[in-house]
């Protein structure tokens, strides 16, 4: 089950890829993670999701990683007296709290806290902003618009407020309880949409107490604004192109998601594009060029994954999307330009031991006729200073629990392979070279590059690397009990 790429593929589940055959289907054609989609589906269906991932694990010997992605709040208008109406630009249109049915002149919209931040000028936008209005008076229960976009505006279709920080809380009490519902089951990741500020996720942490790592969804304006404030706190982000998209100019989402990805692999935190990658292969089994073209875009600019939503989840080609993914990305990682691009944009500013042993490991991989570099990390953060480097050769993850070899299941470039917990040096060397032959990196005439922590077991000890035959008598023979 070796990949034969470095960035990772993230399926999302649904209708069209419930059951295990499924699944396992989607994992062996290329899905590295699977997402639960917590918009869809009761706990009932997304715990069957859950279990048919699990047992593809236990089939298959391989950690997947499993990514819980929370609705967040959804900011809706209310209903029409027709079902729908059409504004024209130039019209003034009426939101309000009042409960009445909506007709061509107003609609209930029923958040306060929106009109308790909305301004003159504002702007917002109804149906993914199809439709667009600009605030000319409000108050604490009302705005009167000016239609600038106008077109059919239906029963609760969405609202997007890009001007202002809203007053809500990232978690509306569903996710809340969708939250220690999946933390419980035992997901690797939580996505946390609707992400503001850095307060929205210090507060999803403390909730989630450890039991998965968190990642920010980024998709407002005001979460761009205070990213790196937002990436401090998260375990990793999201670039969320749809609302992004919505939000922002269209123009100013491929720059921003340029930016956001750099950023993360600076820090060293794995970053996931999203959304609308191959949109087009819900309905057909062929990706359009532009859609490929962006996949390898994202690949290109060093991201750690790219991710399936309705692709894989309620498209008719769920296989056929994850085949077209997977190609794309051994294509364009095994072209000299790939290389040049992710060496060049190598800029991350060594701080810690660690940091040097990494950088270390990778200049030796690439200078001498090296085959891996096998990572033995409790906690996960040497394997992913190791993808920061981006090495040619392969990265064998080794973890002593199942929680962090999930977890990096997302990491660029890292192949995850749960063992025991250490107590000596040599017996971890003696684990990396199994492990790289076992799993068809290595033979028994090629060297590879171990690094770990002494004492092992203590997570941010990174402090010792070497080159290690593959060939056990020569380790015992230079090393005698």
């Amino acid at each position: 089950m070796r990949r034969l790429r470095n960035i990772k593929i993230v399926a999302t589940l649904g209708p069209a890829s419930n059951g295990y055959d499924m699944i396992r289907a989607l994992f062996r054609n290329g899905a590295d993670v699977f997402r639960l989609n917590m918009s869809h589906g009761t706990h009932e269906e997304i715990a069957l999701r859950h279990a048919n991932i699990r047992r593809v694990e236990e089939d298959t010997g391989r950690p997947v990683a499993i990514l819980a992605d929370l609705q967040g709040p959804k900011l809706r208008v209310g209903v029409f007296a027709n079902g729908e109406e059409e504004l024209e630009a130039g019209q003034l249109f009426r939101l309000d709290l009042d409960e009445a049915e909506g007709d061509a002149t107003r609609v209930q919209l029923p958040h306060k806290e929106i009109f308790e931040a909305l301004e003159p000028g504002a702007t917002v936008l109804v149906n993914d902003g199809k439709i667009r209005l600009r605030v000319q008076e409000c108050g604490a229960d009302f705005a009167s618009c000016e239609v600038i976009a106008g077109g059919t505006i239906s029963n609760r279709k969405g609202v997007n407020v890009p001007d202002v920080v809203l007053p809500l809380h990232a978690l509306s009490e569903k996710d809340r309880k969708d939250l220690d519902f999946v933390c419980e089951l035992g997901v690797d990741w939580v996505a946390l949409s609707f992400v503001q500020r850095p307060e929205d996720m210090i507060e999803a942490r403390e909730l989630v107490n450890g039991r998965a790592a968190v990642l920010a969804k980024i998709e407002k304006p005001s979460a761009v604004k205070a990213f790196d404030e937002i990436l401090e706190v998260s375990d990793g982000i999201m670039v969320a192109r749809g609302d992004l998209g919505v939000e922002c100019p269209v123009q100013n989402v491929p720059p921003i998601q340029k930016r956001l990805i750099r950023k993360c692999r600076a820090v060293a935190k794995p970053v996931i594009v999203a959304t609308q990658m191959l949109e087009s292969m819900i309905d057909s089994p062929m990706p359009t060029r532009a859609e490929v073209s962006d996949v390898a875009n994202a690949i290109y600019e060093g991201a750690d994954a790219v991710m399936l939503s309705a692709e894989s989840a309620a498209g008719s080609y769920p296989i056929e999307a994850v085949q077209t993914m997977h190609n794309v990305a051994v294509e364009v990682e095994s072209d000299d330009t790939y290389r040049q691009v992710i060496e060049a944009s190598r800029g991350a500013e060594k701080q810690t031991v660690a940091d040097g042993i990494v950088s270390a490991a990778r200049e030796i991989a690439e200078t001498a006729d090296i085959k891996a570099i096998a990572c033995f990390s409790q906690s996960g953060r040497t394997v992913s200073l190791v993808a920061r480097e981006r090495p040619r050769v392969p990265i064998i993850a080794l973890a002593a629990t199942v929680t962090t070899a999930r977890r990096l299941c997302l990491t660029w470039g890292a192949h995850c392979v749960k063992t025991d917990e250490m107590g000596r040096f040599k017996e971890a060397v003696v684990r990396a070279v199994r492990a790289a032959t076992h799993e068809g990196f290595a033979t028994r005439e090629d060297d590879i590059v171990v690094t770990a922590g002494v004492p092992f077991n203590i997570p941010g000890t990174t402090n010792i690397l070497r080159v290690a035959p593959c060939d056990e008598r020569k380790i015992y023979a230079a090393e005698p009990e």
